[in-house]
């Protein structure tokens, strides 16, 4: 017979967390951390989220008004001894148990702020190797990972590069993939707010405007298509006047809506007919999950572990920096509907099944019991070692000390008997 389910944040409950980010900008990353805070907080780990002075306000918005408290450091110099006291000093203030460091910057200042208070550190890796830039880097992330009592990496393609980068162990690096929150389906407004004609196809893709999200692509692929299908871009970045430009020369601008920053995902993947993830390179991209939980069919770049979360029939799967192959996925999903809504539903499943937020969040709360464990065990020990030693001082002092005072005592009698015995000298006469 099988007992109740186990509460997986039992053994941490109580634990004070903090999450250090160097960026506070509208990233996947970024979006993590708010999740991981908010859901920690909740289930009854009071949480504090370490952000920079001066930085975008995108995760300090998604904090305000709830029961996860904000720390600011200040970060002017990339080598900065000062920024890692001024943490543990924020750590011992708020007694955090636990420090969480996402991405280069704050692995390093955090290991090193968590290793001067004492406390456990873990380190997670969202896709950005910019560690890998510079050997100085490479050293410096070595020495947080060694530093470290857990380093995870949201994919196995990326553990398996950090391990090459770095000359690590690859058994040393663990893998939690991402996490999404599922979505309510909308009735979505976008094909009104755009002005796409009735029967014309939407393409939606989400991610922020950079060269490595490889939109140029899908222009292209629209370009090659004969279709009178439109694309939807959700993102921001400087890659943006770039993308209007390639529209322009392709003929297509009429057909290309580069939306921004939205906020409203739910919406836009409600009005795809297809979700195209472009990548040349990632982790596991949070967009696309969400596109799975919203059973949209995907056409996505076989990069990072794409491939391991759709599964063999979750997507189509195309060489990344294809246009050519881009086009002719988007196309056979366009012409048969029937295929893509079969593809989307498989997609769904497989969310539902591995990637959803309750998994991720319950995945770090496992991990962190046995770090808070065993720090809880080093701590009590030290404890009653002090205690030891100050019971042994309170009971009598050492022999050495005893003779040390013994001493110092027979010295100053000798001294004090010295003087009384030593006439004083007589003052000299005035003479007249």
């Amino acid at each position: 017979m099988n007992g109740p389910p186990t509460d997986p944040f039992a053994p941490i409950r109580g634990a004070r967390i903090a999450h250090l980010i160097e960026s506070s900008g509208p990233g996947g990353a970024e979006r993590m951390v708010a999740e991981l805070a908010l859901e920690q907080s909740a289930r009854g780990c009071p949480t504090t989220v370490f952000l920079p002075e001066q930085g975008e306000e995108w995760l300090t918005a998604q904090l305000v008004g709830t029961d996860v408290a904000i720390e600011r450091y200040r970060l002017d110099t990339p080598l900065s001894p000062q920024c890692a006291r001024e943490i543990a000093s924020a750590f011992r203030r708020r007694r955090i148990t636990l420090a969480h460091s996402h991405e280069f910057s704050m692995a390093v200042y955090g290991a090193c702020a968590a290793r001067t208070v004492g406390i456990p550190h873990v380190i997670t890796m969202h896709g950005g190797r910019y560690y890998a830039e510079k050997v100085r880097r490479r050293l410096a992330m070595r020495f947080a990972v060694a530093s470290s009592q857990a380093t995870v990496a949201v994919s196995d393609a990326l553990a398996a590069q950090m391990s090459e980068d770095l000359h690590v162990a690859r058994s040393q690096l663990i893998v939690i993939p991402n996490g999404v929150r599922p979505a309510m389906r909308v009735d979505s407004t976008l094909r009104d707010e755009l002005a796409i004609p009735a029967g014309a196809p939407l393409i939606v893709a989400v991610g922020n405007l950079y060269p490595v999200k490889g939109h140029r692509y899908l222009l292209e692929a629209l370009a090659l298509m004969e279709t009178n299908a439109h694309v939807a871009i959700a993102g921001r970045g400087e890659g943006g006047q770039d993308l209007r430009e390639l529209a322009a020369n392709l003929g297509i601008a009429d057909r290309v809506h580069l939306l921004g920053l939205r906020s409203d995902v739910p919406n836009l993947l409600g009005a795809a007919d297809v979700f195209v993830q472009p990548s040349l390179s990632e982790g596991l991209p949070l967009a696309m999950l969400e596109a799975m939980f919203a059973g949209r069919p995907i056409v996505a770049s076989d990069v990072g572990d794409i491939q391991q979360a759709v599964g063999e029939d979750g997507a189509l799967l195309v060489a990344p920096g294809s246009a050519q192959e881009l086009a002719a996925a988007i196309r056979r999903l366009l012409d048969d509907r029937s295929f893509a809504g079969a593809l989307g539903a498989r997609a769904e499943r497989r969310a539902l099944r591995a990637y959803g937020l309750t998994t991720m969040v319950e995945r770090y709360a496992a991990l962190y019991a046995p770090l808070l464990a065993e720090h809880g065990t080093e701590h009590r020990i030290e404890r009653r070692v002090e205690r030891r030693v100050e019971r042994r001082l309170e009971q009598r002092p050492f022999p050495m000390e005893e003779r040390r005072t013994e001493r110092v005592t027979e010295r100053r009698a000798e001294r004090r008997a010295e003087r009384r015995a030593t006439p004083a000298p007589q003052r000299p006469q005035a003479t007249r």
